[in-house]
């Protein structure tokens, strides 16, 4: 049974995702030989872009521009090296893409999957992505187990979290789906400082949830633990 309580609050657009839409790009006209365009086109096919990307990327790294796209593949390549040694979690990050998926097994009878989405949008403001947490299963008792969970995490972030960042996030919870907005960093930070945050709040999330599950740690635990991340968290997102 699906939380009512995170459904009612935020069932609605996450920030960010509108804005990205609402870009404005420029057309222009460029006089290119042929054979220019057949290498262009050849490595964009390559590296799984288009042309107007590929140009867009080489003009900007000829003038020293950081796009916005680049700077999301800095940090979700660093998030993915990160994460690599990790026995927990399975790291698979696309070049070109805004998105990374992460693969863990819950310690629960016949180990189910699940999946991690981080999502990164071209644009600022308050939201800097996505944080989604996608899960199969035909358990009832796993899904209410998991529904319980996503409502202690909820209810920890607006206590703890929501204070420090002077708002609270938009969080959605569908069936076999738990999403959390990425807040901005509290700071100003690096792309690798970006990646090491979104990493160990990851980490986190799927160390207490597994340990919720399973039973080791109850919801009093969960919150020593999360508040005593928080509190040495260089970053805050």
């Amino acid at each position: 049974m699906i939380s009512s309580e995170i459904r009612a609050v935020s069932l609605r657009r996450l920030p960010g995702k509108e804005m990205i839409r609402d870009m404005k790009k420029t057309l222009y006209s460029l006089m290119l030989s042929e054979d220019v365009v057949r290498e262009v086109d050849a490595l964009a096919h390559r590296m799984g872009t288009n042309r107007s990307s590929l140009i867009n990327q080489i003009l900007a790294e000829y003038v020293g521009y950081t796009t916005p796209e680049r700077r999301i593949g800095q940090v979700l390549s660093a998030v993915e090296q990160l994460l690599a040694p990790s026995r927990e979690l399975v790291p698979f990050f696309a070049p070109n893409s805004l998105s990374m998926s992460l693969k863990s097994s819950l310690e629960y009878k016949y180990r189910p999957t699940i999946k991690y989405e981080v999502e990164l949008y071209r644009s600022g403001g308050e939201t800097i992505g996505s944080l989604s947490v996608l899960f199969r299963t035909q358990s009832t008792a796993l899904i209410n187990a998991m529904t319980e969970f996503f409502r202690l995490w909820k209810r920890l972030e607006d206590t703890h979290l929501a204070p420090l960042l002077g708002r609270r996030l938009s969080y959605a919870l569908y069936d076999g789906k738990f999403e959390r907005a990425l807040a901005a960093p509290d700071k100003n930070c690096s792309a690798d400082e970006l990646a090491a945050a979104i990493s160990d709040y990851v980490q986190l999330f799927d160390r207490l949830m597994k340990s919720y599950l399973s039973g080791r740690m109850d919801a009093h635990e969960i919150e020593a633990a999360y508040y005593s991340y928080l509190i040495n968290a260089p970053v805050h997102i």
